[in-house]
């Protein structure tokens, strides 16, 4: 059986998709989709012949409205507002509109897409990213070629790999011989994590850079052990008082 796309029930097609989609010409609305009702918390019988501008913040309608205007000709590009749902709560949202048709009426068809969970997880790379660079840097020098790394807070995988990338280069740059490695700050550490940060210790060995292990606490160094990191062959001392003064009875005896 032969079907012309001309018989396909376009308006169907968009009440099914599960992309937000609404049309609207000269500032009214005149169809929502069902993943529109629900993004927008409203119904088909409150939006149809609503102003589509009015799910926009006051700041941004003059460019929206702009927007609109073009998007009659061609498609306008893709662009991040917030936008205002019926009960009043804000999304950041993705939104993109390009011409449509009914009959001889030139229409927009506007699909609007909710970021905010991709908004909140850039913000949390970001924030991580942050948090990387200060640590990585936060190589505090104590004496000519010695310095403390301060670690600190939740260390997660992705976290601790960079440092594993960056830390070798700072001790490196900053002619760093002992390094010691304060964990007293740390509350929070999976068994992966665990295994990369004594890694480091292993990689700076092979730079010729003597690592020390400071405020490492006794839950810390079980898990080590049960991951199977061998904390004997790491000099390992409750507080970096402590390990300063090793390093200081090493440099004696090396006098």
């Amino acid at each position: 059986m032969n079907v012309s796309i001309a018989e396909v029930d376009y308006l169907e097609v968009m009440e099914y998709s599960r992309d937000p989609l609404i049309i609207h010409t000269d500032y009214k609305v005149l169809f929502i989709n069902r993943a529109a009702e629900e993004f927008f918390r409203s119904t088909k019988e409150i939006m149809v012949g609503a102003n589509p501008l009015d799910i926009f913040q006051e700041s941004s309608k003059d460019g929206i409205s702009q927007r609109i205007q073009s998007a009659y000709g061609e498609p306008a590009d893709v662009i991040e507002e917030t936008v205002y749902r019926m009960d009043g709560t804000s999304v950041e949202a993705e939104l993109y509109c390009h011409p449509v048709k009914i009959g001889s009426t030139k229409a927009i068809q506007t699909y609007v897409w909710d970021i905010s969970k991709r908004r909140e997880v850039e913000k949390n790379q970001h924030d991580m990213n942050e948090e990387i660079n200060e640590l990585s840097a936060t190589l505090v020098p104590l004496m000519d070629d010695v310095a403390v790394l301060p670690l600190r807070g939740k260390i997660g995988q992705e976290k601790v790999m960079t440092l594993l990338e960056l830390i070798p280069g700072k001790v490196k740059e900053q002619n760093i011989n002992r390094l010691i490695i304060d964990f007293s700050g740390v509350y929070t550490l999976d068994r992966m994590v665990i295994d990369y940060l004594f890694k480091i210790t292993n990689v700076l060995s092979l730079l010729g850079v003597r690592s020390i292990i400071s405020g490492v606490r006794p839950e810390l160094a079980v898990e080590a052990i049960e991951v199977g990191i061998d904390l004997s062959t790491i000099p390992t001392v409750a507080t970096v008082k402590e390990a300063l003064a090793q390093i200081g009875m090493i440099l004696q005896e090396q006098n």
